[in-house]
């Protein structure tokens, strides 16, 4: 039995031993809040085994006897640090890490190689991010790994004679027109090299990752619920459906081992020698030879081109609350300091969760931050930004003065006059106070569908993010990066010290998520975790009005509820419950006891881990 199911066993028989007191094991464990006693795997709904198709038992289940998402045990409490993300192998890799003597940098690169492997629908060493790190002694580092336009790159790349998008449609989405220059790889490196420990090498940090693409992992119902959704694709990009199409062509099912080795081949030449295995050699021409068959118009010297940016976070204040995030290419961080400031300006203590009342309000604060993140928000090396108008208590509270018992449409707003010279998640934190929360895509599911043969990774469609209209802020330009809406974020208590991070994916759902969820915590002294479960709220102005989810675990929405909202003047539409639609967070608390609180949302098959 290869070591790393080893670890995976061991893990089970951990998790009572630290939950009851006793000491940590030397394999990765997790423990629950003292109050509640540790779970032991439990047996998931029995998938209907296939002749010749391997199963291993999973460490831990996402789902329940009868095949239905787990809603609850998701946490974990540590009192040396833990771990969470979107997917329990990858928080045991970042664990181990830890573990072994590494900080919280070193693990969240050991969590992001690994979530490659075994959640590769959601990032992957062919895309890119942004990691925050707060560091024990006050330093605050924004590290940007976004991926960036290819130099030859035109807003009319993907345009027809008569503006309409190439590839039927898909130009920017599906296939090689789409794919930035990724820069994950790039940005692990400068995070190892800058911010880790010392005490780990690249080798051992990666080494989680390679076996379990060498070993293999279950696969879950999320995840084959992925392929299936995405069948299409593998059968038009075949290298793509080789990696996660079975070898009878079907798809993946819940609870079948999935490997791929070609994928552990790459990580270990990464692992031994550095970024240039990646950008330079012999992957670079694979990668290169396959997304120019699909169009694309990336160049070797757009990849010997790319670089990681160190930038300044965005930083607010919200009721004695620090609120640290994101800056450009992102507009997540800028607009979560702005809708909460807006919000400052209301007693939403006073207001019942998800009441007519609280929708309306966050629904029109929603709305104006939108319509300023279309107007103001690129790449600011190619655009001026007005962060600081944009996050102006001022301003914010013009908003607010603007904001009645109606709904309205929002136009942008003038921030200039406030200016003063100025989709996986997941997040490490240890009792010393790093921090370190990251946010990483390939953009939609599977990204470009552009698999690269002989290496086992999927190229990004970050294009996807630029407007498809020349004379937007945020068209396409050569080096340039597209707009965001990842928001990985840190927030410190009164005094300054560490409080609470948090992240999620989901596209422009992320930021007004990740508002929601510090407004819970904050305004109505919410668990971390009951936060992230409450049924969640999203109107960008558009057609659609007020997205509401359907029935989730708390602060269900009523059918007075939405009537009230009608009269009101809002449209109101309602998506599933549990729904992937609306992210899903990664997130920790620093306790008053000293341990850490880790947390993780159900619509995704998250898992925290503590020691």
């Amino acid at each position: 039995m290869k070591k790393y199911i080893a670890l995976l066993l061991a893990l089970v028989m951990a998790l009572s031993v630290v939950a009851c007191g006793g000491a940590a094991s030397s394999a990765p464990a997790s423990s629950e809040p003292a109050a509640t006693a540790a779970p032991t795997a439990e047996p998931a709904a029995e998938p209907e085994l296939v002749p010749g198709v391997d199963y291993i038992e999973p460490v831990w289940y996402s789902t329940d006897e009868e095949g239905n998402t787990k809603r609850d045990d998701r946490t974990a409490t540590g009192a040396n640090g833990v771990v969470t993300s979107a997917n329990v192998y990858a928080t045991m890799a970042g664990l181990e890490v830890l573990e072994a003597g590494g900080n919280a940098v070193d693990a969240a690169v050991a969590v992001s190689y690994a979530l490659g492997v075994v959640e590769p629908q959601a990032s992957g060493i062919g895309g890119g991010g942004f990691m925050l790190i707060h560091s024990a002694d006050g330093e605050d580092v924004f590290i940007d790994y976004r991926e960036v336009s290819p130099a030859n790159a035109t807003p009319y790349t993907w345009l027809n004679e008569d503006g309409t998008l190439k590839n039927d449609g898909t130009a920017n989405s599906r296939g090689g027109m789409a794919v930035g220059v990724p820069g994950t790889v790039a940005g692990m490196e400068a995070a190892l090299e800058q911010f880790g420990s010392g005490n780990v090498t690249r080798q051992q940090v990666m080494a989680p990752a390679i076996e379990l693409a060498t070993t293999g992992y279950v696969v879950s119902a999320y995840q084959n619920s992925h392929i299936v959704d995405h069948y299409d694709d593998m059968v038009k990009y075949p290298v793509l459906g080789s990696y996660y199409l079975r070898e009878d062509g079907l798809p993946y099912e819940n609870g079948e081992i999935l490997r791929n080795p070609d994928l552990a081949k790459t990580l270990t030449l990464i692992a031994e020698n550095g970024k240039d295995a990646f950008y330079k050699g012999e992957v670079a021409e694979a990668m290169l030879a396959e997304i120019q068959k699909y169009g694309s118009v990336m160049t070797q010297e757009d990849l010997d081109n790319y670089s990681v940016s160190l930038r300044e976070p965005v930083t607010g204040e919200y009721h004695g609350y620090t609120i640290i995030s994101c800056p450009p290419p992102s507009s997540g961080g800028t607009h979560i300091i702005q809708a909460l400031n807006v919000m400052e300006n209301y007693d939403i203590a006073s207001m019942e969760i998800n009441s007519a009342e609280y929708i309306h309000v966050w629904s029109e604060v929603m709305k104006a931050c939108f319509a300023d993140r279309a107007a103001y928000m690129a790449d600011t090396g190619f655009v001026d930004v007005p962060l600081d108008g944009l996050t102006s208590k001022d301003y914010a509270k013009t908003i607010a003065d603007k904001i009645t018992d109606q709904a309205q449409t929002w136009n942008a707003g003038d921030p200039y006059m406030y200016e003063h010279n100025s989709t996986t998640s997941f997040s490490v934190a240890d009792k010393d106070g790093n921090i370190v929360t990251v946010t990483q895509t390939i953009e939609c599911s599977f990204g470009s569908a552009v698999a690269i043969p002989g290496y086992g990774f999927i190229m990004n469609d970050q294009m996807h993010d630029f407007s498809t209209n020349p004379e937007s802020v945020n068209s396409v330009a050569g080096g340039k990066k597209p707009l965001s809406s990842m928001s990985p974020t840190v927030i410190l208590d009164e005094n300054g010290d560490p409080f609470m991070t948090l992240g999620t994916p989901g596209a422009t759902r992320i930021w007004t998520t990740v508002a929601q969820i510090i407004s819970r915590v904050i305004d109505h002294g919410m668990d971390l975790q009951d936060a992230i479960d409450v049924a969640r709220i999203y109107d960008n102005g558009t057609e659609s009005g007020i997205n509401l989810e359907g029935e989730a675990g708390l602060y269900n929405f009523t059918e007075e509820t939405i009537a009230e909202l009608e009269a009101m003047g809002h449209t109101v539409t309602t998506q599933a419950g549990w729904n992937i639609f609306f992210g899903g967070v990664q997130g920790a608390t620093y306790n008053e006891d000293g341990t850490l609180y880790g947390c993780a949302d159900p619509r995704r098959d998250g898992k925290a881990l503590g020691f």
